[in-house]
C-alpha cells in the first residue's frame, strides 16, 4: 500500500507547531472597542439586546477605560447619546457636549486612542444621518453639519474622526476644515462601505438612533452589491480617507477582501451589534463555545483582510489571549 508522502497532519499535531505555522494571527493591537456615553453621572445601564453592552455617563466611562487599558487595549470609538436632540442634530457639534466632555475626560485619565463616530444619527430628534429635505437627508446641506462636528471633536482631542453617514462628498470636507484649522495631522477612518444592514438593530436600541421614518436605504448601500463598494471606497481614498471601512463585518468578507487586493491603506471592519448579539444569543443557551466562537469569527475577518477590527468583544478577546 502507498503512503501519502505529503502529509498535512504533520503541521497539526500538537498546540506548539500549530503556532509555530499559523498564518493569521489577532492580537490586542487589531481591535478598537465601542463605548456609548450618555448624560448624567453614575449610569451603567445594560443595552438589553447586547448583553454585556452598557450606556455609561463619563464618570463610569472612564472607569472602563482605565480597565480597557489596564488589559491590553488601546483603541476605542465613542458614540454619544444627548439628552437633547433636535432636527439640526445640534449637540453634534456643541464643544460642550457629551462626546466633547468624555473626550477630555478620558484624556486626562488614559492614555486610549480615541476615535469618534462622526454621524448625525444619535443627535437628531427624527434620528436619520443628516438634515431632511423634502422628506429625504440633504447630502451637500449635512456636509457642512458633519464637518462642524467632525472639528468640535478634534478641538476636543480626539485622535482620530471616523464619518459614518455615507454622504457623498464628506471625507473631502472633513479633510478641509481639519486642515484648515491646524488639525491636518488627525487621520480619517471613513465608514467607507456601509451597507443598508438588517444587522444594525441592537446598536440602535443602544445608540437610540432608530429612524422615526423610513429607513436609510437612500444613502447605505444595497446588500446586493459587490462592485460598488469598490468605486464608493475610491472616492474616499481620492477626498483624503487613511483608512478604509467595511461594515457590517462578517456578512461581507468578500467586500473586505476586494478591498485588501484592491488598495493599500489599511482596512478596517465593524464587526457589529447582530453579529455580536446573535453570538452571545448561541452562547446563553450552551449551543456554542464562546471562546472558540468570539476567535473563530474574528479570525476570520481578519484572515479576510481586515487591518482592524471594530468588536464588541474586544474585552473577552484580552480575557482569552490573557
Amino acid at each position: 500500500m502507498a503512503y501519502p508522502i505529503e502529509r498535512g497532519r504533520r503541521l497539526r499535531r500538537n498546540e506548539k507547531i500549530r503556532r509555530m505555522v499559523r498564518e493569521t494571527v489577532l492580537s490586542l493591537d487589531d481591535l478598537i472597542y465601542p463605548l456609548f456615553v450618555v448624560e448624567g453621572e453614575g449610569i451603567k445601564k445594560e443595552v438589553s439586546s447586547m448583553p454585556d453592552v452598557y450606556q455609561m455617563s463619563i464618570d463610569n466611562i472612564v472607569k472602563e477605560c482605565i480597565e480597557l487599558e489596564r488589559l491590553g487595549l488601546q483603541s476605542i470609538i465613542l458614540f454619544g447619546i444627548p439628552n437633547h436632540k433636535d432636527e439640526l442634530g445640534s449637540e453634534a457639534y456643541n464643544d460642550n457636549g457629551v462626546i466633547q466632555q468624555a473626550i477630555r475626560a478620558i484624556k486626562q485619565n488614559t492614555g486610549l486612542y480615541i476615535i469618534t463616530d462622526v454621524c448625525m444619527c444619535e443627535y437628531t430628534s427624527h434620528g436619520h444621518c443628516g438634515i431632511i429635505k423634502d422628506g429625504d437627508v440633504d447630502n451637500d446641506t449635512t456636509l457642512k453639519y458633519l464637518a462642524m462636528e467632525a472639528l468640535s471633536h478634534a478641538k476636543a482631542g480626539a485622535d482620530m474622526v471616523a464619518p459614518s453617514d455615507m454622504m457623498d462628498g464628506r471625507v473631502a470636507v472633513i479633510r478641509d476644515i481639519l486642515d484648515d484649522n491646524g488639525f491636518e495631522h488627525i487621520p480619517i477612518m471613513s465608514y467607507s462601505v456601509k451597507y443598508a444592514s438588517a444587522f444594525y438593530g441592537p446598536f440602535r436600541e443602544a445608540a437610540e438612533s432608530t429612524p422615526q421614518f423610513g429607513d436609510r436605504r437612500s444613502y447605505q448601500m444595497d446588500p446586493a452589491n459587490r462592485r460598488e463598494a469598490l468605486r464608493e471606497a475610491r472616492y474616499d481614498l481620492e477626498e483624503g480617507a487613511d483608512i478604509l471601512m467595511v461594515k457590517p463585518a462578517l456578512p461581507y468578507l468578500d467586500i473586505i477582501r476586494d478591498l485588501r487586493e484592491t488598495f493599500d491603506l489599511p482596512i478596517a471592519a465593524y464587526n457589529v451589534s447582530g453579529e455580536y448579539s446573535m453570538i452571545m444569543a448561541a452562547v446563553r443557551n450552551g449551543w456554542v463555545d464562546k471562546d472558540r466562537v468570539i476567535m473563530e469569527s474574528l479570525t476570520s475577518i481578519k484572515r479576510a483582510g481586515a487591518d482592524l477590527i471594530l468588536t464588541y468583544f474586544a474585552k473577552e478577546v484580552a480575557r482569552i489571549l490573557g
